[in-house]
């Protein structure tokens, strides 16, 4: 709603909020005293989401960014168990009958 105060980091994109009638409050992260940064678990993790996107894919357009998020989220969810996908193909494959060659 115009009128609203928005709350942001130092992104310039985020200028565009001002000409629309918003009061925009830039808050660069890196200019923060400790304890005093907006969000900062927030910021890390798009952050970090950026990163991904850019190291890994070279950019994402709108039509599968549904799709790359999901990957990413997946993948951060599984971070702190990484041998998870090799276990789970190994309980997989005990599971399966044997076949004769």
């Amino acid at each position: 709603m115009p009128g609203a105060i928005v709350h942001t980091d130092g992104l310039q994109s985020y200028r565009a909020f001002a000409k629309h009638g918003y009061d925009h409050r830039r808050r660069p992260q890196g200019s923060a005293k400790p304890g005093e940064q907006l969000l900062p678990r927030t910021h890390r993790a798009i952050s970090n989401l950026k990163a991904w996107l850019d190291g890994t894919h070279r950019g994402v357009g709108d039509k599968h960014l549904q799709v790359y998020l999901d990957e990413y989220v997946f993948r951060h969810n599984r971070r702190l168990t990484p041998m998870a996908a090799f276990q789970t193909l190994l309980g997989l494959s005990s599971t399966q009958p044997a076949h004769d060659l």
